[in-house]
């Protein structure tokens, strides 16, 4: 159990008592997933294979392709491994490197959502993680629904990334 003093306060505050509980059952957040990544395949197959590893011509960007296997990669860190404890092989560097067809991504998604629904059954949204975590800089005993909100988090910005890279390819 962490104890904390929050800003402008004297006095510690425990992190556990004083937040909110998670009203929202882990399976209905599947949808919410789904969504994000079926918008994101749907993406990759308006491009094609032969512009979904293209970049745009902006510094630090990624390709549709990569940007894909990144969130792959992420949800199956934080799903499979913080939550459920698999044990990581994740290679993030390699993540923003691949290339490959819309196909091979698509069945990578399908993948991940089988596991999701899997590994989606045993989480209680409202109790802690076995260990701390670093969410953005915040290492604490996060609950398991703080690590479902986390992914939901990245996939829906990466979603965003996508639809913009989408948009400056298809302009060229």
């Amino acid at each position: 159990m962490i104890i904390q003093v929050a800003p402008g306060r004297a006095e510690p505050v425990n992190a556990w008592e004083r937040r909110p509980h998670m009203t929202i059952t882990p399976q209905a957040f599947l949808p919410f997933i789904d969504e994000a990544l079926y918008g994101m395949v749907g993406i990759a197959e308006v491009l094609g294979d032969e512009r979904v590893n293209l970049r745009p011509d902006l510094p630090g960007t990624n390709s549709p392709y990569a940007i894909l296997t990144h969130c792959v990669g992420m949800a199956t860190y934080w799903l499979g491994s913080v939550l459920c404890g698999r044990p990581s092989r994740r290679d993030r560097d390699s993540e923003f490197r691949a290339q490959g067809t819309v196909v091979e991504i698509r069945q990578a998604v399908k993948v991940l959502q089988a596991q999701i629904r899997e590994d989606i059954t045993h989480v209680q949204g409202d109790q802690p993680l076995s260990h701390p975590v670093d969410l953005h800089g915040d290492t604490q005993y996060h609950t398991q629904g703080d690590v479902l909100l986390h992914c939901y988090t990245e996939l829906a910005q990466h979603h965003g990334q996508m639809e913009l890279t989408r948009d400056i390819l298809l302009a060229r």
